[in-house]
């Protein structure tokens, strides 16, 4: 069997993966951990990698019927076809994810918040990325700081 893809309703991956689930589909939703920011404190919250697409495996003909559960928007087609992705890729994703656990991947010139300690509520641009920490230039102070990971959060 492959693996082939189904384009959601925004923001319903998770319970449209329940729903395949419940019906006895395989189902693949790469999530991945961030943190949000709520009025009183900070949460980690499992995001789905790719918004609005889950991956099922199961055979061709049963993808019309999938189509049918709530939430399952279509298909997605490639050259007229059901898109096919190789068990290969989704190993792929699977090893990314398990890389990038616990940490946003920043690359030198993403937009950045500090969402804790003495800099808090401060944006910046990330100059460079280590395993601890990331050097940060704060434009609004003109200066170049050093933070730990866990303390930014990826903007946009």
């Amino acid at each position: 069997m492959c693996w082939y893809v189904l384009y959601t309703a925004a923001r319903a991956e998770k319970q449209v993966a329940a729903r395949l689930e419940s019906e006895g589909v395989e189902v693949f939703l790469p999530l991945h951990k961030t943190k949000r920011r709520w009025s009183d404190r900070i949460k980690v919250v499992e995001m789905p990698l790719f918004k609005s697409y889950v991956f099922v495996q199961c055979p061709e003909h049963q993808l019309y019927s999938l189509n049918t559960i709530y939430g399952v928007s279509r298909t997605v087609f490639y050259l007229g076809k059901p898109a096919k992705v190789r068990q290969v890729e989704i190993d792929a994703i699977r090893q990314f994810l398990k890389l990038a656990e616990n940490h946003d991947i920043l690359t030198s010139g993403d937009k950045v918040e500090i969402i804790a300690g003495a800099f808090e509520k401060q944006k910046g641009e990330v100059l460079r990325v280590d395993e601890k920490g990331v050097a940060l230039f704060l434009e609004e102070l003109g200066a170049k700081i050093y933070v730990d990971l866990s303390s930014v959060n990826k903007l946009g």
